[in-house]
């Protein structure tokens, strides 16, 4: 039976207050999925301003009951709505009967309004409860209902099974035909509507077994002269393509006929092929695989001083960087690679570095080199970092480099190389020609609406890097949904440092049950650093704005991926660094003529200034806290095909005319924790691959890792002191209507196990809308972490979740890093708090790390070697005790777009500072 309007299925809960403050009577109720406990509920009630939550849970019998306050007797239902119906009635230990049901909004079915893979339009699956019962709602009158009980099974199947696209067929019949019940009521056994909407959905089997058969006839005609068992009036019939379902049970069967005897007619006939001539098979060679590449010496000519001209030459291989002067034979200084101590960008001057050198003489020497672009300082930069890598002696790697790619293939084949592609070359930032042949150390790759199968495009990507590299790259994973595939690669030498791989995708298309739109997603972790991608195809069209936006709270929501311990966190902190791309498909608020007179000039901030996930991100509806590159590159959307001269932005359907507006639909961005490594060095797309109408877009990444941490004195070897994390106040800013007490937990992985506070001591929700919570030292815990070395807890981080002590459910998560907390003193923290893609509240406080006198030596890392200064500043000769976080190199937002306030972005979160 229908599902009773009141229940709004898996909403959050800042949605549901927000519905309820938009009825604002007291009474008004709504109930939803509860996000603590599995197959449990949550009623959200509203009284005098304040939404109360009550959990309702299920026994071992499956009888639900809601949990209120002590002395009021427990009272057990076998469904929801006689639940709710008893609590109409007062005295039931909520604090206001239930009297006004707030209805949830009718789903509209969604189109892919620009039939991109259209496939399964029009067939929507519902969606409905799991383990309700049956609902008594009215029936529509003359119709007879399904039970819930088979809605639910079919949903489950959907999320479950890998042919679950075929799924809203039946979704349909169960919603649209169900008058086989009436029919068998009747005692009349045959299920027409079923046959019916099998028929339906098998229609494309005929076309495609049909050329199945032919192959496989042929096939068997090379190896045997009779005729298939296909009789000439059963040929007759398959060439109708009569879509009933006796003929294509026969097709199958014949199919099936044939592949199992195929094999033993093919066997039969070389062993007497071999047999009868003396054949003797050939033996495979299998060809050595070629050794990488060795990076030939790169020269950079520079400006040295005021006007002197010199070459640098960089040998990676053999660790030196030569200065030459101009027009001179032999260098005038060769530098080793050991002497080189820092490298320092100069911001003010983007083309000019500082290399400071050691001396036996003196203690240091300071060069600077103005290049001819700030493109070529980048690639002697990356070179460097290279160097240093290659002779580091290092067990473990310390700073990886990560290459993300994103194509929409228009489900056209691809060309015959994708070497602009995946060397970075292009428009936008690309890489320079003497550092783009440089092998990336993991390579992660995203597609849509790509035809190929999924063994073809792994083995034509591998073999793609393997011509350019010369490296036979590692598969970690591959995950498909539909025509939306992502590969991973690595090198073979990361394979064994790759660990707790996840797969995951998420259907966003009609219904949110066919996968012509979605996500899917990897995860793992490198050595001790955790890595999430995902790559997403959201709605199509200019005005489906609000629709993206619920596509990515879906994925969110959905996507299953990383620790399983940090389920309950928003998907967005449960990794280190997490990379999301894809055609995100958000447009231009522009009209056509207007985009194309600002192309023509290359205007692209005034089009970036429009641009609606710039927009979004801006008003914290989508991708908070993420970053992305600067875009310096055209739009990658819509182009004529087997070209990159002309735009196409009229679209003819036979429902009219669409405008599809140049647009920037192909996107990367990423989100760290704070205070780790992660310099964007690309961001941009090809030039020269036309196939489909979306030009393939690029970025790559220097990241810094972590490795399994082996203390300097092993444990056992004396008195262990231990380190601890102690805090002496917290303050959080709470987003909500809801003023119920509350409860910290910590997560870490220098944690042997969560650990969690008292309630909180300090409580205020004069503002309307917000909750202020406050927690004395006393009532927060000390937490020792398994380890006490500062360079080893210098890489942690801190997961906290605020938690209602009735309801057991987040109200926001947030990551602290413990690097700028290491101290005899407590240091001051502030951050934004989070909760399903939502920015829900902030939190702020005093917290000290205390380490052992004796586990406090550190050592530089590789990657904290290079720097920025402004133009007047001096190089930093004295290392920190602890070191400090690189600086962000990256702005959080697009330059188009004005920068955040420094403190919290709600106003009402100024009380902190005691603004009224």
């Amino acid at each position: 039976m229908a599902a009773a309007s009141w229940y709004h299925w898996d909403i959050s809960r800042v949605v549901a207050e927000e519905l309820l403050a938009r009825a604002g009577r007291d009474g008004s109720f709504l109930v939803r999925d509860s996000e603590s406990v599995a197959g449990a509920y949550a009623l959200c009630l509203l009284f005098q301003r304040h939404v109360h939550t009550y959990r309702i849970l299920p026994d071992d019998e499956g009888l639900l009951s809601v949990q209120t306050i002590q002395g009021i007797q427990t009272q057990c239902f076998r469904t929801l709505p006689d639940l709710i119906n008893a609590y109409q009635h007062p005295n039931n230990g909520l604090v206001t009967p239930l009297l006004y049901p707030v209805h949830r909004a009718r789903r509209v079915p969604d189109e892919d309004s620009d039939g991109e893979d259209g496939r399964g339009s029009g067939h929507m699956a519902s969606t409905v409860p799991a383990t309700v019962g049956t609902w008594g709602s009215a029936p529509m009158a003359g119709r007879t209902h399904i039970p819930q009980q088979l809605h639910q099974r079919l949903q489950e199947q959907i999320h479950s099974s890998p042919a679950s696209d075929f799924m809203g067929f039946m979704a349909e019949y169960l919603n649209h035909h169900v008058q086989d019940l009436e029919t068998l009521q009747l005692g009349h056994p045959q299920l027409r509507h079923l046959s019916t909407a099998l028929a339906t959905a098998c229609r494309a089997l005929h076309s495609e077994i049909d050329c199945t058969l032919v192959g496989l006839e042929t096939l068997g005609r090379v190896f045997d002269q009779p005729l298939s068992p296909r009789s000439p009036g059963r040929e007759q019939g398959f060439l109708t393509g009569d879509p009933d379902l006796e003929l294509l049970l026969h097709k199958i069967s014949t199919v099936n006929n044939l592949l199992s005897s195929l094999e033993k007619k093919v066997l039969k006939s070389l062993q007497e092929m071999v047999s009868r001539h003396d054949l003797a098979l050939p033996s495979v060679v299998t060809a050595p695989s070629p050794s990488a590449k060795p990076l030939a010496v790169q020269s950079f000519e520079v400006k040295a001083g005021k006007s002197q001209r010199v070459v640098l030459m960089v040998d990676v291989e053999s660790g030196t960087v030569a200065i030459t002067k101009r027009g001179s034979g032999s260098p005038e200084e060769v530098i080793p690679q050991d002497k080189i101590l820092q490298l320092i960008k100069y911001q003010s001057v983007q083309s000019k570095v500082r290399l400071v050198c050691a001396r036996e003489s003196q203690k240091s020497l300071s060069k600077d080199f103005v290049f001819p672009s700030a493109r070529k300082r980048e690639a002697f930069c990356q070179l460097l970092q290279l160097m240093k890598i290659q002779h580091s002696n290092l067990d473990e790697p310390e700073l990886i480099s990560v290459y993300v790619g994103t194509w929409n293939m228009g489900s056209a084949p691809p060309p015959r190389s994708l070497a602009s592609w995946l060397t970075s070359r292009g428009l936008g930032r690309t890489q320079d020609e003497t550092t783009a042949c440089i092998p990336h150390d993991i390579y992660v790759i995203g597609t849509q609406e790509n035809s190929l199968g999924d063994r073809e495009w792994v083995e034509f990507l591998r073999a793609s890097l393997k011509t350019l590299m010369a490296i036979d790259y590692r598969v970690v994973a591959l995950q498909c949904l539909w025509s939306i595939k992502i590969v991973v690669l690595v090198k073979p030498e990361h394979e064994r440092r790759i660990s707790h791989v996840h797969t995951s995708s998420v259907k966003t298309g009609i219904a949110n049950t066919l996968g012509n739109k979605g996500a899917v997603g990897v995860s793992f972790l490198f050595n001790g650093t955790s890595f999430g991608f995902i790559n997403c195809h959201l709605a199509s069209g200019s005005e489906k704005t609000h629709r993206r936006n619920q596509n990515y709270s879906d994925i969110l929501h959905s996507l299953a991926l990383g620790d399983k311990r940090l389920g309950g966190f928003d998907l967005t902190l449960r990794f280190t660094h997490l990379f999301w791309f894809g055609d995100l498909n958000y447009r231009l608020d522009m009209d056509v003529e207007d985009i194309l007179a600002h192309l023509t000039k290359k205007e692209f901030q005034a089009l970036l200034a429009v641009d609606q996930l710039n927009l979004e991100r801006e008003k914290n509806k989508v991708f908070l806290r993420f970053s992305e590159g600067d875009i310096s590159f055209p739009p990658t959307y819509r182009y004529e095909r087997g070209s990159r001269d002309t735009y196409v932005w009229q679209k003819f359907k036979t429902t009219g005319v669409r405008i599809n507006v140049p647009s920037w639909c192909d996107r990367i961005l990423w989100k760290s924790h704070p205070e780790t490594h992660m310099v964007c060095n690309s961001y941009g797309c090809t030039d020269n691959i036309v196939t489909s109408d979306h030009s393939p877009v690029f970025a790559t990444f220097e990241v810094g890792v972590t490795s399994q941490f082996v203390p300097k004195e092993a444990p056992g070897s004396g008195p262990e002191a231990l380190a601890c994390i102690e805090w002496e106040s917290i303050e959080v800013i709470l987003k909500t209507t809801s003023h119920s007490k509350c409860y910290i937990e910590f997560h870490s992985y220098c944690l042997e196990e969560m650990q969690r506070s008292g309630e909180n001591t300090f409580q205020n929700c004069d503002i309307p809308g917000f909750l202020k919570l406050g927690w004395s030292s006393k009532h927060l815990p000390v937490l020792n972490p398994i380890l006490p070395d500062l360079e080893y807890l210098g890489d942690q981080h801190l997961l906290l979740s605020i938690k209602g002590v009735e309801s057991c459910e987040s109200y926001g998560e947030c990551c602290i890093a413990m690097r700028s907390m290491i101290g005899s003193t407590a240091q001051q923290f502030e951050t934004f708090l989070f909760h399903r893609g939502e920015e829900t509240g902030s939190m702020r406080g005093w917290m000290r790390v205390r380490v052992p006198t004796d586990r406090c030596s550190t050592r530089e890392r590789l990657y904290e070697w290079i720097s920025f200064e402004e133009e007047d500043a001096e190089p930093v000769t004295d290392a920190p005790t602890c070191p400090k976080a690189p600086l962000q190199r990256l702005r959080s937002r697009p330059r188009s777009l004005p920068e955040a306030a420094a403190n919290y972005t709600n106003p009402a979160y100024f009380i902190f500072e005691g603004i009224p």
